[in-house]
């Protein structure tokens, strides 16, 4: 999925490089967040949350950053499900747009290995997702266009 966002994009990457900003607009069906570790900009900053998906018994999730390429690629991998073994690969790409804009594109896979997993997966669950992803990137929008910030910013566990 694909955004324009009217700022900058060193701006936009700014924002999205710290991870402790992604709450403000995944809240919708990504909740109780807490750091995995002091730091939350750049390479290696990761955290975990549950997700608020229907009949979904095993929530826990997490997300780390594994490349942060400034001012035009983070890319992030985690884990969700029963015994965190569906593996997750977000990839934020910025490029220019006109009028000093910046397009961002979302792509999210996952990575199955069990039946079980396919089939929810199949019967709503990525569509489900899709969905919450789309509201999450626009969400995103009207946090950066109009400083529309959604509240607290996440901490560590415990912290």
């Amino acid at each position: 999925m694909s955004i324009v966002i009217s700022a900058p994009r060193e701006q936009v990457f700014d924002y999205l490089q710290d991870i402790a900003n992604h709450p403000e607009f995944t809240d919708h069906y990504l909740v109780d967040w807490h750091l995995t570790r002091e730091d939350s900009i750049g390479r290696g900053a990761g955290a975990r949350f549950r997700v608020k998906a229907p009949g979904n018994r095993f929530s826990w999730g997490d997300s780390t950053f594994a490349e942060v390429t400034r001012p035009h690629r983070i890319v992030e991998v985690g884990r969700t499900g029963k015994a965190n073994r569906v593996r997750t690969l977000g990839v934020y790409e910025l490029a220019p747009a006109p009028g000093g804009a910046t397009r961002v594109q979302f792509t999210l896979e996952t990575q199955v290995s069990v039946l079980s997993d396919r089939m929810l997966e199949a019967f709503g669950g990525r569509a489900w997702l899709k969905r919450k992803n789309e509201k999450a990137m626009r969400r995103l929008r009207s946090i950066l266009e109009r400083s529309e910030g959604r509240g607290e910013r996440v901490t560590l566990a415990g912290g």
